[in-house]
């Protein structure tokens, strides 16, 4: 029992270290924002998989051609991934000659041996691009309309900022918006945490994270490494396994854009079952990462959770040992999460979410534990409609 209680205490000690550093990484991110004297030179393609997205596939193409960003620089191409609906109809009856539509099924022979369909749709669309600049997102996202002058402006721009090195991968922020519950409000909370630890991971280059619904590289660079080849078995990790290969060629290139205006956002998800399979899918994916300092933080981070929930049954056996320990702990998680995402929510305007910190807590603690062991353990799950494993 000794040794355990010095393990807890050495968790929760750690997780102070790591989140400091998070809150330290963030702040020294520059802001960005678009020069007054920009003028876009850059093609920019933008790519969107998508399965069975006709619910929300117009309403991310409007969000993209109302950027304010030249129409001839940029062009659209949605990535039908075997769709059943009417997705890619949806998208053929936009008449702006910068929107098409390719078929995945056109480009799969065998459709049993493909382990990822997002990444061959990435690799199918890339190859058929007219863009210098792949940019992705996801066919369930709106973009805010600066977010084409954001992204190519930091870009064109990196040769300047990064001594002579212009960046090869830029990750943007994400959030979730338009929530209508309490688990929705908890995961919204969660994910604006996300985005501190992805930017000042890269910043600061220990911790390099992504989301595919918010990224840019160069199409150059994505032949350099190969694109998705020594990847392409795994089911997921079309965004972070590839920003990780990225990042080893070019481990001064990689950047973090940070402004409020360059949010993609997209809806948090409204039931428990798809959540969990959501967040296994991105569990699962963390045995291939390439950097083990990643490793090490999400394992410190896992065991600090699992060691609270423990925690919490063993006041009931052995409350005079234990009960400062869960005490200690849970003030440790509390008060340093409360200072962290207090920062991170007004920095995206969203401080309305912390009315609902203490049961986002509950929630953080609760999800981390179990998805980081079904993650790890299982890796089994559905998505879209497919079975993986």
């Amino acid at each position: 029992m000794e040794y355990y209680i010095y393990i807890s205490c050495f968790l929760a000690i750690a997780y102070i270290f790591i989140m400091l550093r998070y809150i330290e990484g963030w702040n020294v991110i520059p802001q960005w924002n678009v020069p007054s004297s920009f003028f876009p030179k850059t093609k920019v393609s933008i790519l969107i998989p998508a399965r069975n997205e006709s619910a929300n596939i117009q309403q991310c193409i409007q969000s993209i051609l109302n950027q304010k960003f030249p129409s001839q620089l940029f062009e659209i191409i949605v990535i039908d991934d075997h769709s059943t609906d009417d997705t890619a109809e949806i998208v053929e009856a936009f008449e702006q000659p910068n929107v098409r539509v390719l078929f995945l099924k056109n480009h799969v022979k065998d459709r049993a041996q493909l382990l990822s369909f997002k990444k061959k749709a990435i690799e199918v669309a890339v190859a058929q691009s007219s863009g210098k600049l792949i940019v992705t997102t996801d066919a369930d996202c709106i973009v805010p309309p600066d977010w084409l002058n954001l992204i190519v402006s930091f870009y064109e721009n990196s040769e300047r900022q990064n001594e002579g090195k212009p960046y090869k991968f830029i990750a943007a922020p994400v959030n979730f918006y338009d929530e209508k519950s309490l688990f929705e409000k908890c995961q919204s909370l969660d994910f604006i945490g996300m985005m501190g630890v992805t930017g000042a991971g890269i910043h600061r280059q220990f911790m390099n994270m992504c989301n595919g619904a918010n990224l840019a590289y160069e199409k150059k660079a994505f032949y350099e490494v190969d694109g998705f080849e020594g990847i392409d078995a795994i089911a997921s990790g079309d965004d972070m396994l590839l920003m990780q290969k990225m990042a080893k060629r070019f481990p001064d290139q990689i950047a973090f854009l940070k402004n409020q205006k360059a949010t993609v956002l997209t809806k948090a998800i409204g039931d428990l079952k798809p959540f969990t399979q959501q967040r296994i899918r991105w569990a699962s994916k963390s045995g291939s990462y390439q950097e083990f300092q990643i490793l090490i933080i999400l394992a410190i981070v896992f065991f600090f959770c699992v060691s609270i929930v423990l925690n919490f049954f063993l006041l009931f056996l052995f409350f005079e040992k234990i009960g400062w320990v869960f005490l200690f702990q849970i003030l440790i998680k509390t008060i340093i999460d409360y200072f962290f995402l207090n920062q991170m929510s007004g920095f995206f305007k969203r401080k309305d979410l912390m009315k609902i910190f203490l049961p986002a807590q509950i929630f953080h603690i609760s999800y981390i534990a179990v998805i980081g062991f079904l993650g790890n353990v299982k890796k089994e799950y559905r998505w879209k409609g497919r079975k993986v494993k």
